[in-house]
């Protein structure tokens, strides 16, 4: 496995609290209409949705999301063994259109993947990267299946735009998934970097695999 140098990854971390500090002014109206409709339409519902999820160097933390699912999301799928099961067989996911826990407002927000935007606060605290694997949870580092994959993936901090998520999002399952993000790891600089932010936008504009 390449280490990754510590010049690199001082100015990644510069990059990351530019351009965290930057969207998070830019889209400050979009977020704060969010907060707004969701204030309106249910006052006592939290705004954001938080979920705990595997970091760097196994570091766990809680990624932030807008709110898409009815509050009682994971209660619902776990109570629930054949949904269960389809979400695990569906590479830890569901169709937005065969999930019975995303709101009809929430189904847009994911695919606009507006319930994103929260993320860079995770950016700015240091627990994400601008660009990176994308974060998941533990259960799916099953995934990985060897010790040494599983290391590689956690040696570097996941982020908000992923190769996985440039190269079609969810359309890619796993065993591809995990291929493609340690690949990342192998290859990680900032041109790459740059590269996947532009990869991703493209992307999220096309909807390609969104859900």
């Amino acid at each position: 496995m390449r280490a990754q140098s510590i010049i690199y990854l001082f100015f990644k971390r510069i990059a990351d609290i530019i351009l965290s500090l930057i969207a998070l002014i830019l889209l400050s109206p979009i977020f704060l209409l969010i907060v707004a409709l969701y204030k309106f339409a249910d006052p006592q519902q939290s705004i954001f949705y938080k979920q705990m999820r595997v970091g760097k160097n196994h570091k766990m933390f809680y990624i932030y999301k807008f709110r898409s699912m009815i509050p009682n999301a994971d209660e619902v799928l776990h109570a629930n063994k054949e949904l269960y099961a389809k979400f695990v067989a569906n590479g830890y996911k569901l169709p937005t259109e065969e999930d019975p826990r995303i709101t009809k407002f929430g189904a847009w927000l994911r695919k606009s993947s507006v319930d994103e935007i929260p993320q860079f606060i995770n950016i700015l605290k240091g627990e994400m990267s601008v660009v990176g694997p994308r974060p998941i949870v533990e259960d799916e580092l099953v995934e990985y299946h060897t010790e040494e994959r599983v290391a590689m993936f956690l040696s570097v901090k996941p982020g908000a735009m992923g190769l996985w998520q440039a190269s079609g999002r969810s359309n890619i399952e796993y065993p591809e998934r995990a291929d493609l993000e340690l690949s990342y790891v192998e290859a990680a600089s900032l041109g790459f970097d740059i590269k996947i932010m532009f990869m991703t936008i493209f992307s999220i504009i096309k909807s390609d695999g969104a859900f």
